[in-house]
């Protein structure tokens, strides 16, 4: 499958020159080994692929016994693989290196050396159980990957077309006009039930079944739970609260996580380790409370108010809707043709989620529930900087709007206190795209353009 990550891939092999080892981070069957195998394949005259989850002890003893003699460390290990390696025009995958720290940490010495590249891929990999007693090598330069986005998605099923046509009508303030429209929105909706795990696009691009495309899932979401158990150790049971609440939390009205509905009187020092966990492992995205919506969102943020979404929206779906096991094909056809009568509020604000972390951007809402003032209290989805910063005017505020009858006290009251601060008001909605009252009104597949 097509990936966007592959250019930066690019970039690191012509930027780098061999001065740097390049760690792909992501969560689990995000596709990771994949695209680097597809790059290794395309770009190098010859590559090795060493797999920490099944290595034999012999090549792991090659980095216990031979980083001081890399002459006799690259004769064996090219001789275990049978691979010749080419100077400059080779290239070394330590393929789940988290797992193998001291691989990790060698990357110093076999940067330092500059025959060949190396790319690392791995999960969990800042967890402390997988940094413990290593030095992490400044030689790294990391990339998060994400979940396929809606383009990839897009690409997967066959179509190049759309989001190039979308785009020009974002760039130009146009709306697309309801046969346009209609038909993105049906590809949209079929990628937010899908999800961008690539095992699950596959599936679906294959079969076009609901019902097989959600066994995939479940088969990650029952992954990611055997992580859980093995590598969140002396915390496991916290992070499994927490992942099993996130749909409960995100069909509240209001988003924000509450620990008390997991345990009354949690606090949050006794969680941090739990949410990190997720985090880091890159199953969640986290939204901050940004108090004060000027210059430097990170700068007024209130870290202890926060949204937990799940990373991939075509999990959060099986996630949610599992009382038998499985979604049933009646769920998704509902879901498909705009019919479910709850929940999609949270499946949408989670998308959304999902496309502005993939597009780099650090998720931040606003919230104030001043309860002495009715014009401060205000609940705004999402907040979003410009790229180039001036002295005024830098915030976006964004509002998610899922169903077709909508109002926008909050985001209104927002204007009125911060239009100092503020660039432009957003609200993404299942509507064509409008200007008007001062407010831009984007179709909800037009997110990644922001």
């Amino acid at each position: 499958m097509k990936r966007k990550i592959y250019d930066k891939l690019l970039d690191w092999k012509r930027d780098s020159s061999g001065r740097s080892a390049l760690l792909i981070d992501g969560a689990r069957r995000v596709g990771k080994s994949f695209i680097a195998l597809e790059f290794a394949k395309a770009e190098y005259k010859s590559f090795i692929l060493v797999d920490f989850n099944n290595t034999s002890g012999d090549v792991l003893d090659l980095f216990k016994n031979h980083l001081n003699d890399l002459d006799t460390f690259f004769l064996y290990l090219s001789g275990y693989y049978n691979t010749k390696l080419y100077e400059r025009e080779s290239l070394i995958i330590f393929d789940e290196v988290q797992l193998f720290p001291r691989a990790r940490a060698a990357i110093k010495y076999l940067v330092a050396d500059g025959r060949f590249d190396y790319i690392e891929t791995g999960s969990i990999v800042s967890i402390k159980k997988n940094v413990k007693d290593i030095v992490i090598p400044s030689e790294e330069r990391h990339v998060k990957m994400h979940p396929m986005d809606f383009e990839e998605f897009l690409w997967a099923m066959g179509n190049e077309t759309l989001v190039p046509v979308t785009n020009k009508h974002f760039v130009e303030m146009k709306p697309l006009g309801q046969a346009m429209h209609r038909k993105a929105m049906d590809l949209f909706r079929q990628y937010m039930i899908v999800g961008g795990m690539p095992q699950a696009v596959a599936e679906y691009t294959a079969t076009r079944d609901f019902e097989k495309t959600d066994q995939v899932k479940r088969d990650i979401l029952a992954l990611y739970r055997a992580d859980i158990s093995k590598y969140a150790s002396g915390y496991e049971m916290k992070v499994v609260s927490i992942f099993d609440d996130i749909p409960a939390q995100l069909k509240r009205h209001e988003k924000k996580f509450k620990l008390s509905s997991i345990k009354k009187e949690a606090r949050f020092r006794d969680y941090e380790d739990a949410l990190f966990w997720l985090d880091d492992a890159m199953i969640i995205n986290t939204a901050y409370n940004s108090t004060e919506p000027s210059i430097g969102l990170k700068l007024n943020t209130d870290r202890l108010t926060l949204k937990c979404y799940m990373a991939d929206t075509g999990l959060l779906i099986s996630h949610a809707f599992d009382e038998k096991g499985m979604a049933t094909e009646e769920i998704y056809k509902k879901l498909l043709f705009d019919k479910l009568e709850v929940n999609k509020g949270m499946i949408v604000e989670n998308i959304v989620a999902q496309m502005l972390a993939c597009s780099g951007h650090k998720l931040y809402f606003y919230s104030n529930s001043d309860r002495n003032d009715p014009s401060s209290r205000m609940e705004i989805d999402f907040l979003t900087a410009k790229d180039r910063i001036g002295s005024r005017h830098n915030i976006s505020p964004i509002e998610v709007k899922s169903s077709k009858n909508y109002t926008l006290t909050s985001i209104r009251k927002f204007r009125e206190k911060y239009h100092a601060q503020l660039h432009t008001p957003y609200v993404l909605h299942t509507g064509d795209l409008k200007v008007e009252d001062g407010f831009v009104y984007l179709p909800v597949y037009m997110t990644p353009f922001l």
